[in-house]
């Protein structure tokens, strides 16, 4: 898996068909971007994120140099921590270690090409596939906002996770 800096008015296309209906949209989103994706309103959001919270979208390339994933950097904590936010698959990559290998390559960029000392992401409670692949690349739960989000008359959970680059392996 090779992992590139997302382009603008070209990646869109690829990350918009990644979230294949509305539940599945806020669960990668939190409703951050609207469904369903226009290149205007999402490109739009990425760059007012970049703008304020210098966050660096990336998208994630199998071998033939198709589009499989999305994700996005943080640094915070005066760049000793790293955010991975909005993870997503391509839905027909889903189920194949996908996940896993762009999760670790994410982990990979920011232990190697920033000063972060640890990655952190938080995920949905009810989102057990997502959690356990951030679990097998070496995140640890580290906390639990019960009914932290509304969707669809639904409560769900918001699971902090963390992987510590001395417990990192490639």
């Amino acid at each position: 898996m090779k992992i590139r800096p997302y382009i603008y008015g070209v990646d869109h296309i690829s990350v918009a068909s990644f979230g294949t209906d509305e539940r599945t949209h806020a669960l990668w989103s939190a409703n951050i971007f609207r469904y369903p994706l226009t290149q205007e309103g999402f490109e739009g959001k990425l760059r007012e994120l970049e703008a304020n919270t210098g966050d660096m979208p990336f998208i994630a390339e199998n071998g033939k140099g198709e589009a499989v994933g999305f994700f996005s950097i943080e640094l915070y904590n005066e760049g000793r921590d790293a955010m991975l936010k909005f993870v997503i698959v391509s839905p027909s990559h889903r189920g194949e270690g996908t996940g896993l290998q762009l999760v670790k390559a994410a982990a990979e960029y920011a232990f190697n090409n920033t000063t972060a000392g640890a990655v952190t992401l938080n995920v949905f409670s009810v989102n057990e596939k997502a959690r356990r692949c951030y679990a097998a690349a070496g995140f640890e739960e580290v906390s639990v906002e019960p009914s932290a989000f509304a969707y669809n008359g639904e409560m769900w959970g918001r699971c902090s996770m963390r992987l510590e680059a001395d417990k990192w392996s490639r």
